[in-house]
């Protein structure tokens, strides 16, 4: 067994660092809606309505299936949410 430490969760079990990171904005994007959807009291038709897909897309949403997800969807649920996505850009340390 080794003692690697890792960044994120995703560092840990994605093959490469670019599908680590894409899966860390999707995490974060989920969490988000997720949240805006709890604090917000929606149940899932109205959250399907406010967002703009189905019902059992906001159960998949709130299922945490981040597979069945990408950044372009994800960002366009958090737009319809009224939530304000912004993405920083560093150098690779």
């Amino acid at each position: 067994m080794s003692n690697d430490s890792f960044a994120s969760v995703w560092d840990a079990i994605e093959d490469n660092r670019a599908e680590a990171q894409n899966m860390r904005l999707r995490s974060a994007l989920m969490i988000a809606l997720k949240n805006h959807i709890a604090r917000e009291g929606l149940n899932q038709k109205a959250a399907a309505q406010l967002l703009g897909v189905t019902q059992p897309r906001i159960s998949d949403l709130m299922n945490g299936k981040i597979n069945l997800f990408g950044l372009d969807s994800l960002v366009n649920m958090a737009t319809a949410a009224g939530l304000h996505v912004e993405l920083h850009i560093a150098d690779a340390a």
